[in-house]
């Protein structure tokens, strides 16, 4: 039978949820919206944990019983081998809740998509990665906003940025199921602008950051910004192309730049420019941190190479290969649908057991 798990971590994780109870039970906490929805987000991040403990703990008390009952009664060896089984695999749901996650699994996040070599088809393909991208948010009832894009002459996407929000009483949030998707991303398959029929390979880069709740969480000196106003393009409503609405914000020290085009007034789309530069300020920070502790992390791509492929995308044989954990499936026709899950539980199985070994 599997050893318990560490009395010292569930233990926290109770005196911390009966903490958190208390403080959503004081009206007090309401005055202040933004501390409202971070204690109600880890009183919800919690949740999972809690009902699993309570489970373990029920089905140790009825084994407890069941073995007592067996040393008079035979029959009853039967049903304490099964509260055994039950045992474990709540032992080890319980550890593996318990394990050490991601800080930002529960945040929402900014993704872009960048066409990279391959001209036209990169930019057709990029646009079925966005497609992608939010046929799963559909169907994981999250919401997808494009705050602003590039259009190629085919309809493709030279560039996109959209932001994923999870609903707010989530446990995990649209990090943690598609921070593994920042890499180049590979495609072999015939182009419609290919008129021999022969198959080509072009790439596409995804980068992911996950957007900070407050903005005040990142500073940003006002010195450092170059803002550029722009009149909207691409598709969308009456208010296109009628109004220098756009907003382009350049950070001068990294040369980040970040647009936005989505919203119908200037003065809405700089403050959504400014949520977007933070986040990706935020993990430009963090990362740079972590590679100092860690030389050999791996990072999200710089340049759209496909020699640095995370993921191919083979058409002709119906087949999508993660190269990183070596997953590979011949339904991509579904995958480019948005039936991600299978991928991404493995990515995120590799990723727990990685953190497990570095304990």
């Amino acid at each position: 039978m599997a050893a318990n798990t560490q009395p010292s971590a569930i233990d926290d994780v109770l005196a911390e949820h009966a903490g958190l109870e208390q403080q959503l039970a004081d009206p007090t906490l309401h005055d202040d919206p933004a501390a409202a929805r971070r204690v109600g987000k880890r009183f919800a991040e919690l949740a999972p944990v809690m009902a699993t403990h309570a489970k373990l703990t029920a089905a140790r008390d009825d084994l407890a019983t069941a073995r007592e009952l067996a040393e008079d009664d035979v029959s009853f060896a039967a049903e304490a081998r099964s509260l055994e089984a039950t045992v474990e695999e709540l032992d080890a749901a319980l550890a593996d809740l318990l394990a050490p996650r991601d800080p930002h699994d529960g945040d929402d996040i900014v993704l872009e998509v960048k066409s990279g070599e391959g001209g036209e088809e990169s930019a057709l393909f990029a646009s079925d990665l966005v497609r992608m991208y939010t046929r799963y948010a559909e169907r994981q009832g999250w919401r997808v906003e494009v705050l602003g894009a590039t259009v190629s002459d085919l309809g493709g996407y030279k560039d996109a940025t959209l932001a994923v929000t999870a609903r707010g009483d989530a446990r995990d949030g649209v990090w943690s199921r598609l921070k593994f998707e920042g890499g180049v991303h590979r495609v072999q398959r015939v182009p419609v602008t290919e008129s021999q029929g022969r198959v080509h390979t072009s790439a596409a880069g995804v980068f992911v950051y996950p957007e900070p709740e407050e903005i005040e969480a990142v500073e940003v000196d006002e010195n450092d910004l170059r803002i550029d106003v722009y009149r909207s393009s691409g598709k969308g409503g009456q208010g296109v192309n009628t109004t220098d609405s756009a907003v382009r914000i350049t950070h001068l020290p990294t040369g980040i730049v970040v647009t936005c085009q989505n919203e119908r007034s200037q003065l809405q789309n700089k403050a959504r420019a400014m949520q977007v530069l933070a986040a990706r300020l935020q993990a430009a920070a963090e990362e740079a941190a972590e590679a100092e502790a860690s030389a050999d992390r791996a990072s999200q791509v710089r340049t759209v190479d496909r020699s640095e492929r995370i993921r191919t995308y083979n058409f002709p044989e119906n087949r999508i290969t993660d190269h990183r954990i070596g997953f590979k499936a011949h339904n991509l026709d579904a995958v480019l649908d948005g039936e991600l899950d299978p991928l991404l539980d493995a990515l995120g199985k590799a990723d727990r057991e990685a953190r497990l070994a570095a304990e």
